[in-house]
């Protein structure tokens, strides 16, 4: 099973690159399903909503879990809130 993520340009980018090592998701109902006692083999991001085989677009790696934070980031607010962070594990570029 896979755990699809879109996410903006500039968080797709720092996670390919191998800068971003968590996705963040507001600790909600609708992400508690999503997450909590559910097994994923892989996690897939993507830079938007790309084509088909857009493949400079789409980020496969394998799901590693998440972990439950308390963070302040400014796409959230400036107020902490609680969320799942998905962890990163990006491919090498041999892979």
């Amino acid at each position: 099973m896979n755990l699809r993520v879109a996410v903006n340009g500039e968080y797709f980018d720092d996670a390919k690159a191998g800068i971003k090592t968590h996705e963040y998701r507001l600790k909600t109902p609708y992400w508690t399903k999503r997450l909590v006692g559910r097994h994923y083999d892989t996690f897939t991001m993507t830079k938007g909503y790309p084509k088909r085989g857009d493949k400079e677009r789409i980020l496969t790696m394998p799901y590693r879990g998440y972990e439950e934070q308390t963070i302040t980031h400014k796409h959230f607010g400036d107020k902490p809130v609680d969320v799942f962070a998905i962890i990163i594990t990006p491919p090498k570029e041999s892979e």
